[in-house]
């Protein structure tokens, strides 16, 4: 898990700040999600999920056990704050500040790729508690 985390900010590090619309679009996609999380809609959250992610997940209601139990900052949380975002072609890198339910404070780096129908899906969401070492 550190690896990946590694691997994802050293990523987010060379690419460049993603244009506008490219944010607001990445933006709305992860802003649905956290919806659909907060309203327990397994389908609705489920469709934001890359193709990838999907065959992981095979069923909507087995991505969202695997958010509850994995990804429970992002799955009910205090406050979900847009960072810094950037982009490299078809990629978008979107930084989330996240206070838990309990109070503490999260760092998500969730990716988007724009898929060949001209969407943007979630290919991963990278989580760290604030404060702690890469």
């Amino acid at each position: 898990m550190r690896s990946i985390l590694l691997i994802a900010t050293f990523l987010f590090a060379l690419i460049v700040p993603a244009a506008a619309d490219d944010v607001a679009a990445a933006q709305d996609v992860v802003r649905a999600q956290e919806q659909a999380f907060s309203k327990d809609d397994a389908a609705a959250a489920y469709s934001y999920a890359a193709p990838a992610i999907q065959q992981l997940f095979p069923q909507a209601d087995i991505f969202m056990s695997m958010v509850q139990n994995s990804y429970a900052p992002v799955y009910r949380h205090r406050s979900f704050e847009f960072g810094e975002v950037r982009s490299e072609g078809s990629w978008i890198a979107q930084r989330v500040h996240i206070v838990d339910a309990n109070g503490e404070a999260w760092e998500a780096l969730y990716t988007l790729e724009r898929q060949a129908d001209g969407s943007l899906k979630i290919t991963g969401c990278s989580l760290l508690k604030a404060g702690q070492a890469v």
